[in-house]
C-alpha cells in the first residue's frame, strides 16, 4: 500500500511540472539540452574554415562558455553553430528566437535594444570610425564636412547604428548629400577605396584590417563616435543569461583574463588586438 503511495504522488508531481511547462537548466539532467549560436561572417570574428568548421575571437569565447555551461551544471550540451548571412535577418532570429540561441554579430548595447533582447556583460569597446577614399581631403574640423566632402554621397550599412549615425551627420551638416544604402562592412570598404565617390561609418577594426589589406582608405578621426561596446544577443526568455552574466564575472572577469586576451591576439592578430584594447582601458 505505501508503495502505491508513493507512486502515485510521484506520478502527480511530475504531471504537475509537466503542465506548468518551466523548466531550468538545473532541472533538465535527463535532457539533452541545446545552446544555439547564430553569427553573422566577419574576419577574425566569427567564420569559416576551409572545411566549413567556425572559428575566430568570439566563437572561440562562445566554446568557452559551453565548456563553463557542461561544467556548472554536469551535463551534456549540444553546441550547434548556423551562419545568417544577412544582419537584420540575424538580429531578428535572435530577437523572436527561442531560449536557447545566442546571437554574435558584434552587436552595439543600446538601451533601446534592450527592450527587445538580452545582452551579455559587453565583450569588447568599439570606436565608429568616419572614412573616405584616401584621395579625399582631410576633415579636420566637423564643421567644414560639406565643404570638404563635396559632392560625395553618404554610403550606410544599412539596419544598423552606422546608419542611424550617418543619417544624423547628413541631416546636420550636409542635408543635400544623397543616402547609399550597402549590406556588409566588405561592401562598403570595396565602394570607398574603388572611387572618391563616398564616405561612410565602420568599426575601426573593420578599417584597420581594410589598410592592412592595402585598401585605399582614409580614417578621420575629428567625427569619431567610441562609446560603444559590443555584446552576445540573447532572447528576452533565455535560459543562458544567468549562466553567461556568471560566465563573464568569474576568476576575476573574462576580459581581464590572459585567456581573453590570447584569443584576441590570436584572432584579430597583435596590432590590431593591441589597439582594441587599449581602447578599453
Amino acid at each position: 500500500m505505501h508503495k502505491i503511495y508513493w507512486v502515485a504522488v510521484l506520478a502527480l508531481i511530475f504531471a504537475v511540472y509537466a503542465c506548468n511547462g518551466e523548466r531550468t537548466v538545473s532541472e533538465a539532467d535527463e535532457e539533452r539540452l541545446v545552446i544555439k549560436a547564430l553569427y553573422v561572417s566577419s574576419q577574425g570574428f566569427a567564420e569559416s574554415t576551409d572545411d566549413g568548421e567556425p572559428t575566430g575571437f568570439t566563437v572561440e569565447l562562445i566554446r568557452d562558455f559551453h565548456r563553463f555551461v557542461e561544467a556548472k551544471h554536469e551535463l551534456s550540451i549540444d553546441l550547434i553553430f548556423e551562419e545568417e548571412t544577412d544582419w537584420r535577418t540575424f538580429y531578428n532570429r535572435i530577437k523572436d528566437g527561442q531560449g536557447n540561441k545566442i546571437g554574435m554579430g558584434n552587436v552595439t548595447i543600446t538601451e533601446e535594444r534592450k527592450k527587445e533582447l538580452n545582452f551579455s556583460p559587453p565583450y569588447m569597446n568599439n570606436v565608429a570610425a568616419l572614412i573616405s577614399h584616401a584621395d579625399a581631403p582631410a576633415l579636420e574640423n566637423i564643421e567644414d564636412i560639406a565643404q570638404v566632402f563635396e559632392g560625395r554621397k553618404a554610403l550606410a550599412f544599412e539596419g544598423t547604428l552606422h546608419e542611424q549615425r550617418l543619417r544624423q551627420l547628413v541631416e546636420n551638416y550636409m542635408p543635400e548629400a544623397d543616402i547609399m544604402m550597402a549590406h556588409t562592412n566588405d561592401e562598403i570598404m570595396e565602394r570607398i577605396s574603388a572611387t572618391d565617390e563616398y564616405f561612410a561609418y565602420i568599426d575601426l577594426y573593420n578599417f584597420q584590417r581594410g589598410i592592412m589589406r592595402g585598401l585605399a582608405m582614409q580614417h578621420h578621426p575629428i567625427a569619431d563616435e567610441s562609446e560603444e561596446q559590443f555584446g552576445y544577443i540573447l532572447p528576452l526568455e533565455s535560459k543562458w543569461l544567468d549562466d553567461i552574466n556568471e560566465w563573464f564575472h568569474t576568476d576575476g572577469g573574462l576580459v581581464n583574463s590572459e585567456r581573453y586576451k590570447s584569443l584576441m591576439k590570436m584572432h584579430l592578430g597583435e596590432q590590431l588586438a593591441e589597439v582594441l584594447l587599449s581602447s578599453g582601458e
